[in-house]
């Protein structure tokens, strides 16, 4: 007999890479993966149009300003969840979402504008909750990480193309012509997702066997070996219930993912990427940033979009965790730079008139060029370059990667309402701190949560990479590490 201890070799493991890993990888190689792109781009022109809503009202409110109805003109700037089950709550989305462009496209007054706001919001709260799930769900451990940031991606795009159409060519679009062109990816994405299948595992949770094998055959190809993926996920759906009861709550496996997921939710709003985004004008204007206010949108669109794309590219070879690590590295060095330069430069020489207000945009008297100010431009790129890359949109990716098949639902929309209501309330506290304390004090407290983000990775986050969700939940149903491996 062997002896229990000795050398390790690669025939003496405890889970051994035999044929079952091989076949994987041949599973893998084999896909075609056509059909699965066509059905992610179908869900995420949600997520375009989400982005193409939310700044919807930038170049709209110049205009309304100066409008001569006097129920449409604006005295002051105004600041302005749900979930269904996968294919079909993407395609509810589209509804409030056609209504609310269709509000604004005709609004007679400030009440039709707000209300068809208040509908493209919602619309865009079940596509937060929905989209990343299904794709998650329809993926396969090969390109489920490329596919997971396409959300972001597409939010990004929808946000550039609003600003081309709407600040660099006024002249061609106006407001109301804005919200009839948010129509058309709404209405695209409710026809291609006509054609698209419901997610596997979604299927057979309701015991839809047939249609869940028709719709994993549609999306992997009728000469791959679906059949065996389709098995382990059938296994993987039987060791669940169909819904989660209170006292199942308790269970390591629900309640661990559900906290992780909900936790890299709350600490990404903390890192303050809301709060830049939000004020980043008014942020380069007491900094006197070397930029004219006019291309501060397209800079930031840009940056993003270029960043969530090399994260798209590297997540399923790096890692998630890596690139979370990363992320909140240099947002944590960015955050740090702009507190330190503002605290330590002069009011003189950054414009920020003792840091004290960004609510008021009175004139500045205008100074003499100092390149100085390269240094918040810099710092604020970086910051949005390093959460683009990894904490903006690995988060959504590891919530419908970890998250249990009976939660998923429910966990999801939870961490949507988490996330949004952090952003909300540091958007709130965020002016009346630089009110109090100066503006200072916001980065060095984002810079803070950035470090806290980087012990959160390290100690709380698995590395899903290459892995199956039936493997991932088996890692949180036993705790053994040898499933992750």
């Amino acid at each position: 007999r062997e002896p229990l201890v000795r050398k390790t070799s690669s025939s003496y493991r405890t889970f051994p890479e035999s044929a079952g890993r091989r076949l994987d990888k041949e599973y893998l190689r084999s896909l075609r993966n056509k059909r699965l792109y066509l059905a992610v781009f179908a869900a995420v022109l949600g997520n375009f149009s989400f982005g193409f809503a939310l700044v919807y009202p930038s170049p709209v409110i110049p205009a309304l300003e100066t409008h001569p109805s006097p129920a449409l003109r604006l005295d002051h700037p105004l600041v302005l969840n749900a979930r269904l089950g996968r294919k079909l709550s993407i395609m509810f989305s589209a509804l409030p979402s056609a209504v609310g462009y269709a509000l604004m496209a005709g609004a007679q007054g400030i009440g039709m504008l707000l209300l068809g706001r208040v509908l493209t919001g919602y619309a865009g709260g079940v596509t937060s909750a929905s989209i990343p799930v299904y794709i998650s769900e329809i993926s396969h451990p090969g390109v489920r990480g490329m596919l997971g940031a396409c959300p972001q991606i597409m939010a990004v795009l929808g946000s550039l193309v609003l600003y081309a159409l709407g600040k660099y060519l006024r002249l061609v679009l106006d407001w109301r012509w804005l919200a009839v062109a948010g129509e058309v990816p709404v209405l695209t994405m409710i026809v291609l997702l006509c054609f698209m299948p419901n997610s596997p595992r979604f299927l057979l949770s309701q015991g839809k066997d047939d249609e869940a094998l028709g719709s994993l055959c549609w999306l992997r190809g009728k000469d791959t070996d679906y059949a065996r993926e389709y098995e382990q996920i059938k296994d993987s759906v039987r060791k669940q219930s169909r819904r989660v009861s209170c006292a199942e709550i308790k269970d390591p496996f629900i309640y661990k993912p559900i906290l992780i997921a909900v936790g890299m939710r709350f600490l990404q709003q903390l890192s303050g990427v809301t709060c830049v985004l939000v004020y980043l004008q008014s942020i380069f204007k007491k900094t006197s940033v070397i930029l004219k206010p006019e291309y501060d949108a397209a800079l930031v669109g840009l940056v993003r979009l270029f960043s969530v794309a090399i994260a798209a590219v590297s997540m399923d070879k790096a890692g998630r965790k890596i690139l979370l690590f990363v992320s909140a590295g240099v947002m944590l060095v960015s955050n740090l730079t702009m507190g330190l330069y503002i605290h330590f430069v002069p009011a003189s020489q950054n414009g920020t008139i003792a840091n004290k207000t960004l609510v008021s945009s009175a004139n500045v008297p205008a100074e003499a060029t100092n390149y100085i100010t390269l240094i918040p431009l810099l710092a604020t790129m970086f910051f949005i370059m390093g959460y683009a890359m990894g904490w903006g949109p690995i988060t959504w990716l590891l919530m419908s990667e970890i998250l249990p098949l009976k939660a998923r639902g429910v966990a999801s929309g939870l961490c949507v309402v988490v996330s949004w209501l952090t952003a909300f309330t540091l958007t709130q506290f965020f002016l009346r701190v630089v009110v109090a304390f100066g503006l200072e004090v916001p980065f060095l407290f984002f810079a803070v949560i950035c470090a806290g983000n980087i012990l959160f990775t390290g100690c709380c986050v698995p590395e899903t990479k290459g892995r199956s969700l039936e493997q991932i939940e088996a890692f949180f149903r036993t705790g053994r590490r040898s499933f992750m491996r």
